[in-house]
């Protein structure tokens, strides 16, 4: 095991602890050395800073509107690729591509298919007779753009999963829920459901830790824009560190993030193992 702990304590124990130092110091630019201690300032410039609550609402509106989204979709057709018909071998090859895209390869890309004037949506829309739409200039549809582009990323790891969860079911229990004459949806609820409860909430515990870090499809799609409609607090973080040079403030910043993330991450922990004990 030392091998395996000592990378571990390289690669993610001292960046903590680095980062946690220099949050309650002045860092110095030319060493990149904690050089004054200041205590708490840091953290009440970043409380006192309103970018900061800006960009953690809009986190918070993200993730509302991302995860639930993707979580119904990849259970959903991780339903009906489960079903027997023709083809659905193909239907689930296709569906793992977007996982193995760089997310910064597939910001561009949908930057490009959604410009206003050359964009292949926009074109496709006016078939229907349909005005262009500014998808990533417009703050009112900016965030929609961005929990699309993220939804077509990550559903199909939901998918996958989900997918996964079905095929491990045991048979028997709707075999004989069938011979009782239950029909598809009192099958689905009474037996489906509940057996699935602790899977979905790990599922969701999963993409939450991974929504939480979104940072990359933000900046290749929207830099953050229109204004701060999208600006996510890690895309945030990163302006005020490597721009601003604000690395003491970030470093604060993102001790914050950190604590805040731990703390419903054990939350959320908490209220999967009482779906579980429920089984």
């Amino acid at each position: 095991m030392s091998p395996a702990t000592i990378l571990l304590l390289v690669v993610l124990a001292y960046p903590i602890f680095y980062t946690l130092r220099i949050s309650f110091a002045e860092l110095n630019l030319g060493t990149f050395e904690a050089d004054t201690w200041v205590g708490w300032d840091n953290y009440l410039a970043v409380v006192e800073n309103d970018r900061f609550w800006n960009s953690l609402k809009v986190t918070g509106t993200y993730l509302i509107l991302a995860l639930p989204l993707q979580m119904v979709l990849g259970f959903g057709i991780a339903f009906l690729i489960n079903a027997n018909w023709k083809g659905r071998g193909v239907v689930r090859a296709l569906f793992i591509i977007p996982m193995v895209v760089a997310p910064v390869v597939a910001g561009g890309v949908w930057r490009m298919l959604l410009d206003p004037l050359w964009g292949l949506v926009n074109y496709l829309l006016g078939f229907f007779g349909l005005e262009p739409l500014d998808w990533l200039g417009n703050p009112s549809l900016a965030m929609m753009t961005l929990v699309i582009i993220d939804t077509w990323r990550w559903t199909p790891f939901v998918t996958l999963i989900a997918t996964a969860a079905l095929l491990s079911l045991p048979r028997d229990v709707f075999e004989a829920a069938q011979i009782d004459g239950a029909n598809w949806w009192r099958i689905f609820w009474s037996i489906t459901l509940p057996l699935l409860l602790p899977i979905i909430a790990a599922t969701f515990i999963v993409r939450w830790l991974g929504a939480v870090k979104m940072f990359d499809i933000a900046l290749a799609a929207t830099n953050g824009g229109p204004g701060q409609a999208t600006n996510v607090i890690n895309l945030f973080i990163y302006e005020e560190a490597f721009r601003s040079l604000k690395f003491a403030e970030s470093a604060a910043m993102a001790m914050i993030i950190l604590v805040l993330t731990m703390v419903l991450t054990g939350i959320f922990l908490v209220g999967s193992r009482k779906l579980e004990e429920r089984q």
